[in-house]
Order: structure tokens, then C-alpha cells, then sequence
């Protein structure tokens, strides 16, 4: 989904770093859906992995925005920059995940 939006926002002129903040709130309800249901066994209710997962998720933004904004001033193309910075930071969101919000 981020990725999806990221595509249909640049398309219309939005700038990168505003197109991939929208959609990375757009894939937000699928990750944890996903997470939620299909990878993590939670070990508490939906209130609780859904509070931490906002909590989480905050920290995901800001890590997306400063990786990606550090990319594109390098001199990265916007894909190429999205890519790594995903990349990047699918090891520290599956270790957040599994060790605190799904936990």
C-alpha cells in the first residue's frame, strides 16, 4: 500500500518526502492487520498490540522521513532511496514487533 500511494502521489507532483509519509500511513492498517493476524501469535488483546503498535509506528515514520531525506539529498533517486530505506528498517520493525508489540 505504501508503496501504491507513494506511486499516485508522486505522479500528481507531491513532493517525495510528503508522498511517502502519506503512504506510509496508508500501509499502516495492513501491516498490522497482517502482523497482527498472520505473523505474531499476540499474546495480549488488540487494545494493547494496537496502542504499542501507534507507538511503534511513530518511531517507524520519523526513521522513514530522516533515512529517506538523507537518501534524496545524497543524490539517491526516490526509488532506489525508498527501497533501502525499507529495507533498512523491516529488521528494527520485525524486532520491535515481535520483542514488545506483539508480544
Amino acid at each position: 500500500m505504501h508503496y501504491g500511494v507513494l506511486y499516485v502521489l508522486l505522479k500528481l507532483g507531491v513532493q517525495p518526502l510528503i508522498a511517502s509519509g502519506i503512504g506510509f500511513v496508508g500501509g499502516a492498517g495492513t501491516r498490522f492487520a497482517l502482523a497482527y493476524w498472520r505473523v505474531f501469535t499476540p499474546s495480549h488483546g488488540l487494545t494493547t498490540a494496537g496502542r504499542r503498535f501507534v507507538v511503534v509506528l511513530g518511531i517507524q515514520a520519523a526513521a522513514n522521513t530522516a533515512m529517506l531525506g538523507l537518501l534524496l539529498a545524497g543524490g539517491v533517486g526516490v526509488w532506489p532511496a525508498q527501497i533501502a530505506t525499507t529495507i533498512m528498517l523491516t529488521f528494527g520493525n520485525y524486532v520491535a514487533y515481535r520483542l514488545w508489540v506483539f508480544r
